[in-house]
Parts: structure tokens; C-alpha cells; sequence
């Protein structure tokens, strides 16, 4: 049995709060995630301090994100799923950190991620919904899932911003002249409606509790609510 196969299912009937990016964050009281299992993804760490949390999980597996990034994931002290092909040697496995296949995805959704890896699905948070799914959480709650994006150009075309980024909770976050790859929405979507089927088949849930966020995939819930019921 591999090492990241002993993590399967640890958290079988559980419930946890999946951190996406949105500037949606910095609208929300968070307190209440020091209370619960995080999954946080890509460059949340820029938000530790202001947000006074700090997750028992990350994933990233965009290599533009995983290269700029890399010290601060190194740092981090949390367990780590990093997918292998934006690691690219940048991100080596460790005692917290998992290098996961993401070269050769066994399926759309990878229900076992320590066989059959894990699809990027044109957005981390898809990935991170496999994590989850892989841990066994019963159910996932999303924030920060704002699903809209200010960007010139095509889907996935890599662009180099321009000033601060107002896509992302910090205007650093991409800001100021580092590189990124425009957003697919639609093919983003795709993913989020493969991973709701997967997770209501197996009698689980995904449920969105961003505030004002857009994206219409999984059924909506007041994070203030959410947050009472989670304290």
C-alpha cells in the first residue's frame, strides 16, 4: 500500500470547507473556519494573517501557481496534494507533502486519487473536490467560489497582469506583472456538474456557501448559517 493510499477515507462521514480564492473572502467573517477541516488551495496563504485561519489540507496543480509560489508551499505546515505535472521538480514529496498523478488521470473524476490520480478539470477547486472524495468528507462546503473573472483574451491563454488583480482576494495575488492562465468557465462547469453527480451517486454532497458568488452548479446556502451550524 503507497503512503498517500493510507489516507483514504480518514475523514469518512465528515464534513469539510473547501477555501477557493474569490475576492469574495474579504467580505466574509472566517473566524469560524478555525473550527473546522480547510482544504485551502493555490496561493491562500497570502490571506493567513488577515484571515486568521489556517488549513489542515492545500492542493495546487497549476504550474504557473506551483512555480511562483513554491517557497511558500514548501512552508507550509500543513498535509499537501500538489499535482506532479506543474511540480515539475519544483515541489518534491515530503513528510506532509504528496506529489499526486495529474500527467494521466485514471478517470474524469478520480474517486481514488492514490490509483488513479487526479484531473486538473480546467480548475483546482475540481481537484480539490477529488481530494475531499478521497479523504471521505460527506460533505464539502464551498467558499469563495466567486466564478467570475475580469481578463482580456481567450480561455487558457496565458497572460502576464497588468497592475493589481481583481480576481483574487489579494491584489497580489496575481497582480503586478506575474503570469497566469485566463479562466475556462465553461469547461470549469462541466467539471463542478461531473463532480456533484459523482459525489450525490455516492449519497454525499457539495454544497456553495459563497457570498454573491456566480457560479449556479451546486445548490446555495447562506454561509452565515453555515457557520453557526459549523462552530
Amino acid at each position: 500500500m503507497s503512503r498517500l493510499a493510507l489516507l483514504k477515507n480518514r475523514h469518512s462521514g465528515q464534513r469539510c470547507v473547501v477555501v477557493a480564492n474569490g475576492p469574495s473572502l474579504n467580505q466574509m467573517d472566517l473566524g469560524f473556519l478555525r473550527n473546522e477541516t480547510v482544504i485551502g488551495l493555490n496561493k491562500i496563504y497570502l490571506g493567513f494573517r488577515k484571515f486568521r485561519f489556517y488549513p489542515r489540507y492545500y492542493v495546487a496543480v497549476n504550474r504557473k501557481v506551483i512555480h511562483q509560489a513554491a517557497p511558500e508551499i514548501k512552508a507550509m505546515n500543513c498535509v499537501k496534494f500538489i499535482g506532479d505535472a506543474g511540480a515539475d521538480g519544483q515541489i518534491k514529496e515530503d513528510a506532509l507533502t504528496y506529489l499526486v498523478n495529474t500527467c494521466m488521470p485514471g478517470q474524469r473524476f478520480c474517486r481514488d486519487i492514490a490509483l488513479e490520480g487526479m484531473h486538473e478539470g480546467w480548475t483546482v477547486t475540481y481537484a480539490a473536490l477529488q481530494v475531499a472524495y478521497f479523504l471521505g468528507f460527506s460533505q464539502v462546503v464551498l467558499i469563495g467560489l466567486d466564478h467570475r473573472y475580469e481578463y482580456a483574451g481567450q480561455p487558457n491563454e496565458a497572460r502576464r497582469m497588468d497592475g493589481p488583480d481583481p480576481n483574487h482576494f489579494s491584489p497580489g495575488y496575481f497582480g503586478h506583472g506575474q503570469d497566469w492562465d485566463n479562466p475556462d468557465l465553461a469547461r470549469s462547469e462541466e467539471s463542478y456538474r461531473i463532480a456533484r453527480q459523482v459525489f450525490e451517486d455516492s449519497g454525499r454532497s457539495i454544497v456553495d456557501a459563497t457570498l454573491g458568488g456566480a457560479c449556479e452548479i451546486f445548490d446555495k446556502v447562506d454561509y452565515l448559517q453555515i457557520s453557526r451550524v459549523l462552530v
